[in-house]
């Protein structure tokens, strides 16, 4: 941030959109995290155009996509990251760090990754959408136990529990020891170099090697 301060020659309170801080941005089905990507699409657009509009200007960007901003987001097929891969030519500068049954994902812009980003992913977005994972099953749990549950909430305490399992074997058999390792690239490798480097961490790429 410092660096890009200093190149556009402004102070934060100067900016009305500024770049993420740590250039990762996670991909959620709900509001999870204040910096999530439908989030900072809201922000440009109101940076952009003015809070007046910004509804209008969603609708519309919506209407375009054919879904809502979010789904478009954590889509599987149709969604952002396949037309990234598309567009990129499957060489990808946003790459997709996802949890095997993909219930925690998240975007690390290439040209600023560094040997520390795994590791601010795994301690700073994966434990803590992990723990907010528990406390929201133990909320749920409890309306179970008081007999005031829906079948909403029963079913979103399943399919919470299962994303509890998912990010909890990402953690310990892939992030945490890539984490450790502290991978360091080279740009001028090219995406068909590096990006196998990080395995099973990232979405599969289909002729990417």
């Amino acid at each position: 941030m410092d660096h890009y301060l200093a190149k556009v020659g402004k102070s934060t309170e100067e900016l009305t959109f500024a770049p993420d801080d740590d250039a990762i941005i996670p991909i959620t089905e709900d509001e999870w995290f204040e910096d999530d990507a439908a989030s900072r699409v809201r922000d440009f657009l109101r940076a952009t155009f003015g809070s007046e509009t910004l509804e209008q200007n969603l609708d519309f960007l919506e209407d375009s996509l054919g879904k809502s901003l979010r789904k478009y987001f954590t889509a599987n097929t149709g969604g952002f990251y396949a037309d990234h891969i598309k567009t990129y030519k499957k060489r990808p500068i946003y790459w997709m760090f996802e949890s095997p049954k993909k219930h925690f994902r998240a975007l690390v812009y290439l040209h600023r990754y560094t040997k520390d980003t795994v590791n601010i992913l795994l301690t700073g977005y994966l434990r803590e959408f992990r723990h907010k994972l528990v406390h929201h099953q133990s909320e749920l749990q409890a309306k179970i136990e008081a007999e005031t549950a829906t079948a909403v909430d029963r079913a979103d305490l399943k399919k919470t529990k299962e994303a509890i399992k998912d990010v909890e074997e990402y953690e310990r058999d892939i992030l945490l020891p890539l984490a450790q390792q502290r991978l360091e690239i080279d740009l001028d490798d090219g995406v068909k170099v590096n990006y196998p480097k990080f395995g099973k961490a990232l979405a599969k790429v289909t002729g990417l090697s």
